[in-house]
């Protein structure tokens, strides 16, 4: 019987051990693995073209999962960034007459206030987060939509510089999603900030006990998640040189929540993982760009980001029992 129960115990903690190291380390090796398929098996992957095209696609994707980290990270969920990327895209082709730093400003101005809506809503009211972001997610592309009815072209040389162009190689909109992501990652590890919103993510009820400023730090967290999103409006309106607040921004929730949740940072709060973040995000679109490449419906693309969501979300949940 002692066997038995060592040979039990063992086997435990060997599949605990697995557990943790793909929770851990499990995104890298997917990133891994599918680089290594692309180079085998897929023609002209390896050009320079081809992984500037794929960085350009990765940026807004990355800028969106950055806030939806923040939220996650504070037990919370932001479900309306997509419809604040549509929101943000109207605002840039009503106010771009009057320059592109004016439209920007209005971008970031219309989701930092759909951001302190939400804060508002979950710190002050007491809603529940998934239940206020997807209030407002159907209000803001309703809203987007009325502001512009129809795509338009966006025409403007700043913009279009913005979009296509890079520096020494590496797109504008690549390099801007690097920096916010280092930003991001700073502001969790060595500021007081974060330090508050994972505690508050671990356990609100103690954080509050504690005394920390809980309300202030979830309307500061939703309103970085609204200003990220407007950021990721703008430059996809500047990369396609065009707004259609129909189109862009659709889904794009689901492809911020699975970077996060495939990065690491658990659906419970209390942890936030930027690192892992960043290759979640680089996962999606090499998974989307794999799929396209060898002629499989983009259908597809949701199907296999379910699928990533329920495995991290089981490999959290084990980790979560030691």
């Amino acid at each position: 019987m002692a066997d038995v129960a060592l040979g039990e115990g063992k086997r435990t903690v060997d599949r605990q051990r697995v557990v943790n190291w793909l929770q851990s380390y499990g995104v890298y090796a997917g990133v891994a693995a599918l680089l290594v398929f692309n180079l085998l098996f897929t023609d002209h992957f390896a050009s320079g073209e081809n992984f500037r095209t794929q960085a350009v696609q990765v940026a807004p994707i990355l800028i969106v999962a950055l806030g939806m980290a923040l939220a996650i990270g504070s037990e919370g969920i932001d479900l309306s960034v997509g419809s604040v990327m549509a929101l943000s895209t109207a605002l840039v082709s009503l106010y771009l007459g009057y320059g592109p730093w004016a439209a920007l400003f209005v971008a970031l101005l219309g989701g930092a206030v759909v951001g302190l809506v939400n804060g508002s809503l979950v710190a002050l009211v007491g809603v529940q987060p998934i239940v206020a972001t997807l209030a407002l997610m159907v209000g803001c592309r309703g809203l987007a939509q009325v502001l512009l009815p129809q795509l338009e072209d966006v025409r403007n040389p700043q913009m279009a510089s913005l979009g296509s162009g890079s520096l020494l190689g590496v797109p504008y909109v690549a390099l801007i999603a690097g920096v916010l992501a280092v930003v991001v990652g700073l502001a969790v590890r060595r500021t007081t900030f974060g330090r508050q919103l994972l505690a508050i993510g671990d356990s609100r009820p103690a954080a509050q006990l504690a005394g920390l400023p809980v309300r202030r730090v979830l309307i500061v967290v939703y309103v970085s998640s609204g200003v990220l999103a407007a950021v990721a409006g703008f430059l996809a309106t500047a990369r396609l040189q065009a707004s259609d607040p129909s189109a862009l921004g659709n889904l794009m929730e689901l492809s911020a929540i699975t970077a996060v949740v495939v990065g690491g940072t658990p659906l419970s709060g209390g942890r936030v993982r930027i690192g892992g973040t960043v290759a979640g995000a680089v996962l999606i679109q090499l998974l989307t760009a794999t799929l396209i490449k060898h002629d499989l419906p983009t259908s597809w693309t949701q199907i296999a980001q379910a699928v990533v969501i329920v495995c991290a979300v089981y490999v959290a949940r084990e980790r979560g029992k030691r």
